[in-house]
């Protein structure tokens, strides 16, 4: 039977990661996920309870654009993180960040367009952009200027959009108001469209980040209840988008998904309420950071950039391997570690990086730096 070149996209390394981690364990061996982006906590206590009352209710399909409730609340929490004043008209409930991307990529781009990244970024990016028949662009960054895209990058490349990420995966780095700014003019000056990947907000640490649309309403900007939230399974985010480009969204929601789950809206809406539970998850993400570096370092896993925000570790390894991901699976088969090699994130020059995620428990981190100690120390490092 004929295929489509739609389908030929690279997979997703980390999921190969967490399969091999899987068998380890189903093989009886305790294994520590650094692997995956995935928080340790479930969505929180007091919205899952409210949940249970509401499917007492059919919990049937919601309008395309999301329950109004929820879209309402989304916009007041720009007034309450940001000082954004925000028309509810303009968020789109989807599910999950992924489906945003769909979306706004399917709205924004014809076939062909030419849309940068900035080199390492999340692996999915490119491929959703290959499967809806348009040019993902690597953008290579460097350590020195914090993995983040340049203004002069959307030029010299010829873009017709740029993907930004604040706090970024794999990096955790974040864009500062004037960056994110001057990102935003030279797009506007190229006619570029700018997305702005906005999912780790609230995961911060040393400064707040800032959302896109504090310098611009010309922007796409996408969220998720996935990660501060912790509702990763339920498979819901949103998007805002320019007021004109409204309709037009609503109509590629209305096709390609109807509605993002009713039930999973229903809970977003109740989570956004759980603050205090909230902030103490972000509170072991902190703990987690501070362990992260100092055992790292200690290890001799040195060459990498504190992370501003997320809740990953981007190191250079280069001094101890050519092979990322072989030494990944050594990681894995001699320590009991899972973690994610780089060429999810860079096809060029990933095989000289590693991502440690420290979403897990506090007590997992420590025990996974431990063996990762071990394991450096039995290499010479």
């Amino acid at each position: 039977m004929r295929q489509s070149m739609r389908g030929d996209v690279d997979p997703f390394i980390v999921m190969d990661v967490m399969e091999a981690a899987r068998q380890a364990e189903a093989a009886g061996r305790h294994i520590i996920h650094m692997e995956v982006g995935q928080p340790g906590t479930g969505a929180p206590e007091a919205a899952k309870a409210k949940l249970i009352a509401d499917m007492a209710d059919p919990l049937g399909y919601t309008v395309g654009l999301g329950l109004p409730e929820l879209r309402a609340h989304i916009a007041q929490h720009y007034a309450d993180w940001y000082g954004v004043t925000l028309d509810p008209s303009r968020v789109v409930i989807t599910s999950g960040a992924s489906g945003a991307f769909l979306l706004a990529f399917s709205s924004l781009f014809d076939n062909g367009a030419r849309v940068g990244l900035g080199t390492p970024c999340y692996p999915s990016y490119r491929q959703i952009l290959k499967a809806v028949g348009l040019t993902p662009v690597d953008i290579p960054t460097t350590l020195a200027q914090r993995f983040q895209p340049r203004p002069d990058d959307v030029a010299a490349h010829d873009l017709d959009g740029l993907v930004v990420a604040s706090p970024a995966n794999p990096t955790g780095t974040m864009l500062d108001q004037p960056a994110l700014a001057d990102l935003a003019r030279a797009c506007a000056e190229a006619d570029a469209a700018l997305i702005s990947d906005e999912i780790y907000h609230g995961i911060d640490y040393d400064q707040t980040p800032v959302t896109a649309l504090q310098v611009t309403d010309d922007v796409y900007v996408v969220n998720s209840f996935s990660k501060y939230f912790s509702m990763t399974g339920w498979r819901v985010g949103w998007m805002v988008v320019p007021e004109d480009h409204v309709r037009r969204v609503e109509r590629l929601a209305q096709n390609m998904f109807i509605c993002a789950p009713h039930a999973a809206q229903r809970l977003a809406l109740h989570a956004m309420d759980c603050v205090d539970e909230l902030q103490a998850n972000k509170a072991v993400y902190a703990a987690n950071r501070r362990l992260m570096i100092d055992g790292l370092q200690a290890a001799g896993l040195r060459n990498f950039a504190p992370p501003d925000g997320a809740f990953y570790v981007y190191v250079d390894v280069s001094e101890f391997t050519d092979d990322a991901r072989a030494f990944a699976a050594e990681i894995l088969d001699q320590a009991g570690v899972a973690v994610t090699p780089g060429l999810d994130f860079d096809a060029e020059r990933g095989h000289h990086w590693l991502r440690f995620s420290y979403a897990r428990s506090t007590v997992d981190i420590q025990e996974g730096l431990r063996r990762l100690a071990d394991f450096m120390r039995g290499r010479g490092a």
